[in-house]
């Protein structure tokens, strides 16, 4: 164990990422660097898999989205990057507050929400 901690308190980020890739079944799904929590990216939390899900009925033409806990894993504040054709012809503040309509509910219990939308290029 003593090479693990060696290993996950080096700054290099290559390192890190390889220790994360090496360490994350072990540790399920998170590993500390230097005092920061980085989570595995082959999980997913409990409110990422429930916005993914809304958003994904609300918006089926999406060719992007990617919904990441920020918060460490409590669910307080989430990031959204969303790419839909249903974003063409608005205005940035027209198509967050239709991701904020669709997360109504979910959004009562957060602290913050970070939207990035995008219209697809095509």
């Amino acid at each position: 164990m003593n090479f693990a901690k060696l290993l996950l308190a080096l700054p290099n980020r290559a390192l890190m990422t390889a220790a994360t890739d090496l360490f994350c079944p072990f540790f399920l799904s998170q590993v500390v660097f230097s005092g920061q929590t980085h989570r595995c990216l082959s999980t997913q939390t409990e409110g990422e898999v429930r916005i993914v899900k809304i958003l994904k009925e609300k918006f089926p033409l999406a060719s992007s989205l990617k919904v990441v806990d920020i918060s460490g894993g409590c669910g307080a504040m989430y990031e959204i990057h969303i790419e839909s054709s249903e974003f063409k012809g608005k205005r940035t503040v027209q198509q967050h507050q239709l991701v904020n309509q669709a997360l109504k509910t979910e959004i009562q219990g957060m602290h913050g929400l970070r939207i990035f939308t995008e219209v697809p290029k095509n």
